[in-house]
């Protein structure tokens, strides 16, 4: 008598070929991807040829991001719509490719403010996604209303925003470097030139500022260097901004029912287990 051999197990898939299937199955998203792809590693090869370590590292770690979009799909079970994956990649390729490597932050004045508008817009998005799972969640005693889950949304985008502006801040600190732009300024209040040393005193029409170090080298500056937190507030506030944008739209999608196609399109799908 033949006994039959039990069916080998059928293994799953490492998380990176998961996440390799998860961007193939949306053909749109996978050309972009291939696209993307195939100009990132022509900056890794150039910048190799030139020993431009930061335009290698910054490529490789641009790979490494384009696996985000499936990475989230995995862990948190949701399902990212198509512009919104095009959008997450376009995002990382626009912040290290173009933005570090080719230096877009310096020609371009806007493209900061775009990309941090662009981030608080994707990680309300996110946010507004993990509210969802909580309230589809059996372990959740409670479930929030459009209007809490929208801000929630708002509020964890912002987070993240204050997480980076610290990141920031260490960095330079630590390494002195300048990942938080200096702005000129010709207009400041300060208490420091009053005679109490509190109330403020406004100085307008700074056309000078001069620096002089100990060993007797001098910097002379059109205005007053401002080291950081002008552009830490306007970054924080167009976060702000972008993540007020998906929050509204993902309070309407609620509110009235998913009747409106842009949110259908951009709010992430809580995938049924």
């Amino acid at each position: 008598m033949k006994h039959n051999k039990p069916a080998a197990r059928e293994r799953r898939p490492n998380l990176f070929r998961r996440m390799f299937q998860t961007i193939r199955e949306n053909r749109v998203a996978f050309a972009v991807y291939c696209v993307l792809c195939a100009i990132t590693v022509a900056v890794i090869v150039v910048s190799a040829i030139q020993k431009n370590r930061t335009g290698c590292f910054n490529g490789f770690l641009t790979l490494l991001l384009f696996f985000l979009p499936a990475f989230l799909e995995e862990k948190l079970r949701i399902r990212l719509s198509t512009a919104l994956e095009i959008i997450t990649m376009l995002f990382v390729f626009a912040a290290e490719i173009l933005g570090e490597v080719g230096k877009f932050y310096a020609r371009f004045p806007f493209w900061d403010d775009l990309l941090h508008c662009l981030n608080g817009f994707l990680f309300a998005a996110f946010g507004f996604a993990l509210v969802e799972i909580c309230n589809r969640s059996k372990k959740v005693a409670f479930e929030l209303s459009p209007f809490f889950l929208a801000l929630v949304a708002c509020c964890f985008s912002l987070s993240i925003g204050v997480v980076w502006e610290f990141f920031e801040y260490f960095t330079d600190l630590l390494t002195r470097s300048d990942m938080q732009k200096d702005t000129i300024l010709t207009l400041i209040s300060s208490g420091k030139f009053s005679p109490d040393g509190q109330t403020p005193v406004v100085i307008r029409d700074i056309t000078e500022t001069l620096i002089t170090t100990a060993d007797g080298q001098t910097y002379t500056i059109n205005g007053y260097l401002d080291t950081g937190l002008t552009d830490t507030m306007k970054d924080l506030m167009v976060d702000l901004a972008g993540a007020l944008i998906f929050s509204t739209i993902g309070y309407l999608h609620l509110k009235f029912s998913g009747r409106y196609r842009l949110a259908k399109a951009l709010i992430p799908e809580v995938q049924h287990e």
